[in-house]
């Protein structure tokens, strides 16, 4: 098979070691950061509507962790032969679980708000602000792991 051929066969891409999880990482990114930009604006402005998107973004990409910590595991296992979690893959681990519990939580104390029918707390731009800053570093760290960022 040539190697043209080899990118469009779904064997290939679904059975490769480690495609998935570097596939699968940008939804939960993506919609964990739009998520947080609807909430700013939301509250900036007063509509509804993007409060809603918020929280449905949220939602999905806490939902979105759970394939992505699996294919992680994966791929480490994989394509990195589980080999001892030292250096930048440490960095990545760490940095990953912190911002899977970070996402859940935003998503939780946002759930809770509409559960109970009042508005969010006041100072949960700050705790989102602290989440985007360690989806970003871990999503840097894994462009290292991966040979994006230079690595």
């Amino acid at each position: 098979m040539t190697s043209v051929a080899k990118v469009f066969d779904p064997g290939t891409v679904l059975l490769a070691k480690h495609a998935q999880h570097v596939v699968l990482v940008h939804f939960p990114i993506a919609l964990f950061l739009t998520g947080v930009a609807f909430d700013w604006a939301g509250r900036w402005t007063r509509i509804k509507g993007l409060v809603e998107g918020a929280y449905y973004n949220l939602l999905i990409a806490a939902v979105s962790t759970l394939p992505v910590t699996a294919t992680g595991l994966l791929a480490w296992h994989f394509q990195l032969e589980g080999q001892k979690l030292k250096g930048i893959l440490l960095l990545h681990v760490v940095l990953a679980s912190t911002s899977t519990a970070f996402i859940w939580l935003v998503w939780w104390l946002h759930f809770r708000a509409r559960r109970q029918g009042v508005a969010v707390l006041s100072y949960l731009w700050l705790l989102e602000s602290v989440a985007v800053i360690i989806v970003g570093l871990t999503g840097h760290a894994g462009g290292f792991l991966s040979g994006v960022s230079g690595g």
